[in-house]
Order: C-alpha cells, then structure tokens, then sequence
C-alpha cells in the first residue's frame, strides 16, 4: 500500500507543477487589486479546495518567474505587522497567456476526459 500512496503522491506532484503557473494566473486575474504571496495561497487553498495547496514558499519562485516573463507585475509596500510585502497584479500579456492557458488546459481535461471515461469511478 505504501507504493500506491508514494505513486499518488508523485502524480499530484507532478500535475501540480504543471498547473500551478495556470491558477497562480488565475488567482490575479480575477483578484480586483493586487495580491501579496499569502493571499494568493489562500485563494488558491480556498477555491481549490485544497488540491492546489501547498507550501506557499513554493509559490515565489513560480511567482518571479511569470514576472519575468512579463505575465505579472509587482511592487513592495511595507507592512505595519511585519516585514515588507511584495503585492502582484497580473499585466494585459498576462491576461491574453492566462485564456491560451485556460483554452489549452480545457482541451487536455476534455481530451483525458474522453479517455478515463471507460473506467468506473
């Protein structure tokens, strides 16, 4: 049993480091200001469910690298509780990213869809 488990987890892994960018897109794209990395971990432990949790220092370095890429924007404020917080917004590039993203992950959900749909629950 412990291999299923080991197995499982390894998948979850996986297909969350293939979506995490997707959601983190998301999460900014519908979020009417800009969010700093522990509100964003919240959204996304709260809409995903829980599935889409994780460590939220994880989520900085997916968070630099989309702004580098141009997808997001940010700036640092400080904080009356704590140290300095860097707050992201999502850019027009990152909007028009974020529905390709969206079109391409519907297609492979309905394409893998198509083929689990054989099995039983």
């Amino acid at each position: 049993m412990i291999e299923l488990d080991t197995q499982l987890r390894k998948f979850q892994k996986e297909l969350s480091a293939g979506t995490v960018s997707l959601a983190l897109l998301a999460v900014l794209g519908s979020a009417p200001e800009p969010l700093y990395g522990y509100q964003i971990a919240k959204q996304l432990e709260r809409i995903g469910g829980g599935v889409l949790a994780g460590k939220q220092s994880a989520l900085y370095p997916v968070l630099r690298n989309l702004e580098g890429a141009g997808l997001l924007e940010s700036h640092v404020e400080p904080s009356m509780t704590g140290p300095p917080r860097r707050y992201y917004r999502i850019t027009d590039a990152g909007r028009t990213v974020l529905h390709e993203w969206a079109a391409a992950w519907r297609a492979t959900r309905d394409s893998v869809d198509s083929v689990l749909g054989g099995l039983e629950p």
